[in-house]
């Protein structure tokens, strides 16, 4: 198999954030990422991006460091740069600081926010396939999950999750579904007739609506990213927002849940203990991201939508079995590869005879099988090369 190194691109990589960490470099790294697979496997499965901090982050980050402060995080500069944010991108400012609260993260928000507005005797209804800890967490909980299956066009199904609204108020009093918007892993990004849509199913249910957001920021150039407490309907629903997948701060671990006007005594309830919980460094460097890094995201958006045109092409010359439609938002690629005779978990397929590590499919929930997650959030000439070691996996397991 060719070997990848180098910087070059069918793009401008000056600026490209994508383009200016080469693979030597990168295995450096000791992520989840780089630290899971041995070195002849080019990994596009976590939700890392192969990127170095946006400028102003990273000063952020280093300034706070070299003046000791590294203590225990507080104040509400996270919301408020969150709420300038909004109103900038989304033209949105329905953030009010008072009805927020920091998260240590975003998953650990939903499971805090699912003990205040819910019991473990009530069901949780969700969108399959969607991300696998949504499934993990909520179980966790030991909540049950109803699954509510995506329809045509990889949207909503009204239907379904009426029929999933039905489903989960049988099983105790206090249902709730769990949105993903902007949709992982599909890339969907729903519109705001499709959340009022939702708003008003909930409210005939008695259904509450805990949205994920996590992906926000990262909707591409032309798409537009609704919140979901924007539209009519929707006070008594929650969301958790945060600055890591759109900078690349995972490893930084805050969010924020932010409450409608009707749910803000819920949010209230959350113990103070657990606002305590992010990293302080990474507050700042949320804050820095949401404040300052605005110009390095839309660099980064522009290097997305030329990969999401590059596979595109790639699939089309070395797999055309292959059925993906691009989304509007993520740095996810959800690939349909039945076509392609590699049984439910293609993503075992690549990897063993590709070496190239994509998320498996059935671990997405229902409609998962015979499906993997592609990670586009690297430089184009890894994207380039691991398709076509996809397409040599393919044509070798189909040979045995």
């Amino acid at each position: 198999m060719s070997s990848v190194n180098g910087m070059n691109s069918g793009i401008p990589s000056e600026t490209n954030p994508l383009c200016q960490v080469s693979l030597d470099q990168l295995r450096l790294r000791t992520s989840e990422k780089w630290h899971v697979y041995a070195d002849d496997v080019l990994p596009l499965f976590v939700a890392e991006m192969d990127v170095l901090l946006a400028e102003p982050v990273a000063r952020a980050i280093t300034d706070a460091v070299s003046r000791g402060d590294t203590g225990y995080p507080a104040g509400t500069a996270y919301a408020e740069a969150l709420a300038e944010f909004a109103v900038k991108r989304w033209d949105w400012d329905g953030i009010s600081v008072e009805r927020t609260a920091m998260m240590p993260d975003v998953m650990r928000g939903i499971v805090e926010i699912l003990d205040v507005i819910s019991s473990p005797a009530d069901a949780v209804v969700i969108n399959c396939p969607v991300y696998p800890p949504f499934y993990h967490f909520v179980e966790h909980t030991g909540r049950r999950i109803v699954e509510a299956p995506l329809g045509e066009g990889q949207r909503i199904d009204f239907d379904a999750l009426a029929e999933a609204f039905k489903r989960a108020a049988k099983h105790g009093p206090r249902p709730v579904y769990l949105l993903c918007s902007p949709h992982n892993p599909t890339g969907t990004v729903h519109t705001a007739d499709e959340l009022a849509t939702v708003a008003a199913l909930a409210a005939r249910h008695g259904v509450r609506v805990v949205s994920d957001e996590i992906h926000a920021p990262l909707v591409l150039p032309g798409a537009v990213f609704v919140p979901y407490l924007s539209v009519p309907g929707t006070e008594n629903g929650m969301a958790l927002m945060s600055a890591s997948k759109a900078w690349n701060l995972a490893g930084l671990k805050a969010a924020v849940a932010i409450a409608g006007p009707a749910a803000a005594d819920d949010l209230a309830r959350i113990p103070p203990w657990v606002q305590e919980g992010p990293s302080h460094l990474g507050v700042i460097a949320h804050t820095a991201a949401l404040r300052d890094g605005t110009p390095w995201l839309d660099e980064l958006l522009n290097g997305l939508a030329a990969n999401r045109r590059l596979l595109v092409d790639l699939l089309a010359d070395h797999l055309p079995g292959v059925r993906y439609q691009p989304g509007e938002g993520t740095y996810l690629a959800w690939l349909d590869c039945r076509a392609l005779g590699l049984g439910d978990d293609p993503a075992a397929v690549f990897l063993e005879h590709g070496r190239v590590a994509l998320n498996s499919g059935p671990s997405f929930g229902t409609g998962g099988a015979g499906h993997t997650r592609l990670n586009l959030a690297t430089s184009p000439e890894v994207l380039t090369e691991a398709v076509r070691r996809m397409a040599t996996a393919a044509r070798t397991a189909t040979l045995r």
